[in-house]
């Protein structure tokens, strides 16, 4: 009961200072959130911050996991609940990204300052997600490219998109700017349509190498060989050709 009790106070505390922080960031940006500020704004003392995160950087990402799931839990798109398009189902997931960090400017700038070190929570949960997007897709054949490149390709380009927009006065972004990185992406990544019967060999390496890990009767070694070998057959496919 006591336990219990000591849980429940510490969560108490937690969500009071992540609700603190949260205001002092959309009033003050991120020079206002410093441990002194948010603990008064908490209504508690400074090492009590330390205790419930451990550091700055710990509050920041319990911060961005906390406005990262209030924003998501009042949007319809999920990775657990695909729409059976997968390529829709990337685009809704493209659009939330965007949205996400034009609504919330200084937290995305505080997640993606250049040195931060390893990336926070909230971000490799975000990664995970788009790993599970592009796996469909090269799932149903659509992946012209392999999945490691696809994902970093996408990646680059979402954050890319966000920050040249929150770089601009909001009165003069292009609205279409999101829509257009993403075609262009696209573009480079997709094939046209689900593949034909007379697929091409990329596509056919692509769609392969994701059933990899679950077929049966391999060993670790055979999987692993295999997968190099469709590893190396992308690699030339990719390659630009004089």
């Amino acid at each position: 009961m006591e336990q219990t009790q000591v849980a429940g106070v510490r969560d108490e505390s937690r969500s009071a200072v992540l609700e603190a922080a949260a205001r002092l960031l959309a009033e003050h940006g991120a020079r206002g959130v410093t441990t002194r500020a948010v603990a008064q704004a908490a209504g508690m003392q400074a090492p009590t911050i330390y205790r419930l995160f451990g550091d700055k950087d710990g509050l920041i990402d319990a911060l961005a996991e906390h406005v990262m799931a209030t924003y998501v839990a009042g949007k319809s798109v999920s990775a657990a609940q695909p729409s059976g398009d997968p390529v829709a189902d990337l685009r809704a997931g493209w659009q939330l990204h965007v949205e996400f960090g034009l609504a919330n400017p200084e937290l995305y700038a505080l997640l993606n300052t250049p040195g931060r070190g390893t990336p926070s929570p909230a971000t490799t949960a975000g990664i995970e997600v788009l790993r599970t997007l592009v796996r469909r897709l090269a799932a149903a054949g659509r992946l012209r490219v392999d999945e490691r490149r696809a994902v970093a390709m996408i990646h680059a380009a979402g954050t890319g998109t966000v920050l040249a927009l929150l770089g601009m006065p909001a009165a003069l972004r292009d609205p279409g700017l999101a829509d257009v990185m993403f075609d262009a992406v696209a573009d480079r990544i997709l094939t046209a349509a689900p593949p034909a019967p007379d697929a091409t060999t990329t596509t056919v390496t692509v769609t392969f190498a994701t059933v990899v890990p679950e077929l049966p009767a391999l060993t670790d070694a055979e999987r692993a060989l295999m997968t190099e070998w469709l590893n190396r057959s992308l690699d030339q496919a990719q390659r630009p050709r004089d």
